[in-house]
């Protein structure tokens, strides 16, 4: 009765989290979404507790400190540091199943000494570890690149594809093995090449995700989350826990979706990413730019959005730093009562994590309709007075469309240079994330608004009001 019970509310949880998923997609029902996945969770969690010989004073433990740190985290973590906190999650949760994988083997091993070890468990086993340990190192890379803590540059030494093959070539053998010997307890057969798989894979996780340049890391992110979901899954076989392994196959399957819109938005295959060297290879900085820069002052970008019919705002990593999203969402209210028509197109690759923007405008209450895709607004970019570029730079670079010489050379862009006029609204004439020089600056029609974005927005609104 009991175990029925328990799956009985697997069942019911795998569903809310189904439902839950289907509604993210949108961003009306995101939020009722969230709370039925949530529920979901809630309802796997206590059924999991009635699970026979748990150790509560472990579990107790365990909530009230990860609790903690979680609240506090929670708190104290900027809207900009989102990105890298994201990064951590997803390497604990790869850790984590790595515990779990190695606990399990521990546990059973004298077990198996006597019976023969189940080929399914065994290979469970190793697959949560090796995706786990990858999993884990990775995004303590990826954690750095997006926190600075490390150079965003691509690491690259020579002869690296042979390196990464020769360890993904090693982790099998390491795999034929341990599962031919799971069930012997010495520790030179089974246990050998169990732990030489777990340190190819942590080794593989920091050298598949040096190379990636800073630029990419919402790919990177998007994959190591993939990633965690199918280390949680493996150890869903392993424990034999029903709705672990469907939420982390939900996860895994949602992750590399996600993997490939945005290697669309950036023109990139999805093996460049498996095979690591993404974001590295090909392309320069491209070539020097000619031309100079025409800065304006608020009270003239003032006069000429005042007079705007049509304005779209194109934000980027810059809108983050300088919590700009609620000035912005007052600017496009204003502009609205002044007669314009405002939208806001977000790339995909926007920020330094997938969504990073859209969660940004949907904090300021940005109305979802005003929300346009690129394929949507860069045909009718002609027709826009102004576009307002806020902090944004690789996502708008004309560079990628075209500088064949420029290394994010056929990145889709938004082509706010082909507006009547462009803001760009940033501290200085430094390059983005890819450490590419932009030619945008030095368009007849672009002015640059230098300052902190923030404090611009707020300037153009109190333009507005005092109007």
């Amino acid at each position: 009765m009991e175990t029925a019970f328990i799956q009985l509310a697997y069942i019911a949880a795998a569903i809310l989290f189904i439902f839950g998923l289907k509604m993210l997609g949108s961003a009306k029902t995101a939020r009722r979404g969230n709370r039925l996945s949530a529920l979901g969770m809630l309802i796997a969690v206590v059924a999991t507790l009635f699970t026979q010989g748990l150790a509560f004073p472990y579990i107790v433990a365990g909530v009230l400190i990860g609790g903690a740190i979680g609240a506090a985290a929670a708190v104290r973590v900027p809207m900009t540091s989102m990105p890298e906190f994201v990064a951590l999650f997803n390497g604990f949760g790869g850790m984590a199943s790595l515990l779990v994988g190695w606990a399990e083997y521990q546990r059973n091993l004298s077990v198996w000494a006597a019976d023969a070890a189940p080929f399914v468990t065994v290979l469970a086993i190793f697959l949560a570890v090796f995706i786990g340990g990858v999993t884990f190192s990775g995004s303590l890379v990826a954690y750095g690149k997006l926190s600075e803590k490390i150079s965003g540059k691509p690491l690259l030494f020579k002869g690296q594809h042979i390196v990464n093959g020769g360890i993904i070539a090693g982790a099998l053998v390491c795999a034929v093995l341990f599962m031919a010997n799971a069930d012997n307890p010495a520790i030179a057969m089974g246990y050998a090449p169990f732990l030489v798989a777990g340190a190819l894979a942590l080794t593989l996780g920091v050298l598949a995700t040096a190379p990636i340049g800073g630029a990419d890391m919402p790919v990177v992110i998007s994959l190591l989350n993939s990633y965690s979901g199918l280390a949680a899954c493996a150890a869903g076989f392993v424990i034999g826990n029903t709705v672990l392994i469907v939420s982390g196959a939900l996860v895994g399957a949602s992750g590399m979706i996600l993997t490939t819109i945005m290697c669309k938005a950036m023109n990139r295959s999805l093996a460049n990413v498996l095979f690591s060297g993404f974001g590295a290879a090909g392309g320069a900085a491209g070539g020097a730019q000619q031309g100079e820069a025409k800065p304006i002052t608020v009270e003239d970008a003032y006069f000429v959005l005042e007079a705007a019919n049509k304005v779209v705002f194109v934000p980027g990593y810059g809108m983050a730093v300088a919590q700009a999203q609620h000035a912005v969402r007052e600017l496009g209210e204003l502009l609205e009562a002044n007669g314009a028509e405002v939208s806001y197109c977000v790339h995909p690759v926007a920020g330094r994590m997938p969504g990073h923007m859209n969660v940004l405008l949907a904090e300021a209450n940005v109305p979802y309709e005003q929300l346009v895709e690129i394929e949507d607004i860069n045909p009718i970019m002609g027709t826009v007075d102004v576009a307002i570029v806020i902090g944004a730079n690789d996502v708008v670079n004309p560079g990628a469309r075209e500088d064949p010489t420029s290394s994010i050379y056929g990145m889709p862009i938004v082509n706010v240079d082909h507006a009547r006029t462009c803001f760009v609204l940033k501290r200085s004439m430094a390059s983005g994330f890819a450490g590419v020089e932009n030619p945008l600056f030095f368009k007849e029609n672009n002015r640059m608004l230098f300052g902190d974005a923030k404090a611009s927005v707020q300037g153009l609104v109190a333009e507005f009001k005092d109007a």
